[in-house]
C-alpha cells in the first residue's frame, strides 16, 4: 500500500557551491595572480552573504511529496536453522613484551652502539671520544668551528650531555622495540635489526641538517648505518628473548569494566592466569 505525504526539508541552495570555488580561487591567486585572489574574495564574500541570507534570521525551507511504502516481511521457512555442528568461539591469544623488555634491550642496544662508535673512533683516527663529541654537537655552537681532531679530544661537559641523551634515546627506541615486535613475531630481528635502523637512518639522514649541522657535515654514513644495524640487531634479540605477557583483549568488556558478573568473572579469570 503506498501513501503519499509531504515533509519539509531544507530548500536547495547553491551559495555554498559559489563560496567554496572562491576560496578556491583566493589561494590559486597566491601562486598565479593577485587578481585570481581577488576574484575569489568577491565570489567568497557573495557566496557567504547568500548563504547566511538563506538561514538567518529564518531558514529557508521547502515542502516535498514523499511516498511512504508499507513492507511486509515474509520468509517461508518455518524454524531457525542451526549450523550443525556447532563452531566453537575462537580465542585468539594476544601476547606483548613488558616494559621491562623494552628498558632492557634499549640499554643493551644503546651500549652495543655505543661499541662500535668507538670502534670507529679509533679506526678512523679521530679517537674514541669523537663519535659521542658528535652527538651533541648541535648544542654547543662553538664547535662548528673546529676541525675533526679537535672534536675528538675528550671535554668533561660535553661527556655530561652526551650520556644521557644516548640513554634516552636508547631506552625509547627499546620501548618502541617491545611494542612493535610482537606484530611480527616469528621475524624479530628482520624487523628490529634492519627494516626499522633503515627507516630511522633515512629520517634521520633527511633531518640531521637542520638538527645537527656539524654531525652532519663529520659524520660517517657507513658506520653510522653499521652502528644502527648493531642497535637493532642486540635491542631485537634482547626483547624477543624476553617472556610474553598476554592482554586481556580476549576478555568480555564486562570483565574489563571491573563489573561483578558471578559466574563470568571466577571463569574468565581463571583462563587468562593459565
Amino acid at each position: 500500500m503506498n501513501t503519499s505525504t509531504k515533509i519539509e526539508v531544507p530548500a536547495p541552495t547553491a551559495w555554498p557551491i559559489v563560496l567554496a570555488f572562491g576560496l578556491n580561487l583566493v589561494f590559486a591567486g597566491m601562486v598565479t595572480a593577485a587578481s585570481v585572489s581577488v576574484l575569489g574574495g568577491v565570489l567568497a564574500l557573495a557566496g557567504a552573504v547568500g548563504w547566511f541570507r538563506q538561514v538567518l534570521p529564518v531558514e529557508s525551507h521547502e515542502w516535498v511529496t514523499a511516498a511512504v511504502e508499507e513492507v511486509a516481511i515474509k520468509t517461508s521457512r518455518e524454524s531457525v536453522e542451526r549450523v550443525m555442528p556447532p563452531v566453537p568461539r575462537a580465542w585468539l591469544p594476544v601476547e606483548i613484551y613488558p616494559i621491562s623488555a623494552g628498558i632492557k634491550g634499549g640499554l643493551a642496544g644503546g651500549a652495543s652502539m655505543a661499541l662500535l662508535a668507538a670502534i670507529y673512533g679509533i679506526f678512523s683516527g679521530h679517537g674514541i671520544w669523537y663519535p659521542m663529541n658528535l652527538l651533541v654537537a648541535g648544542l654547543f655552537p662553538g664547535m662548528a668551528t673546529e676541525t675533526a681532531s679537535q672534536i675528538g679530544i675528550f671535554n668533561f661537559s660535553r661527556l655530561l650531555v652526551a650520556i644521557p641523551i644516548h640513554l634516552l634515546i636508547s631506552l625509547l627506541v627499546g620501548l618502541l622495540y617491545g611494542a612493535m615486535l610482537p606484530m611480527l613475531p616469528r621475524r624479530p630481528i628482520v624487523l628490529g635489526g634492519f627494516a626499522a635502523p633503515l627507516l630511522w637512518s633515512g629520517l634521520i639522514y633527511g633531518i640531521l641538517a637542520f638538527v645537527n649541522p656539524v654531525m652532519n657535515q663529520h659524520i660517517d654514513w657507513v658506520w653510522f648505518v653499521l652502528s644502527q644495524f648493531g642497535f637493532g640487531i642486540v635491542a631485537g634479540i634482547v626483547v624477543a628473548v624476553q617472556e610474553r605477557i598476554p592482554t586481556r583483549r580476549n576478555v568480555p568488556l564486562i570483565v574489563r569494566l571491573g563489573i561483578e558478573a558471578p559466574g563470568l568473572v571466577e571463569e574468565h579469570q581463571e583462563e587468562f592466569k593459565r
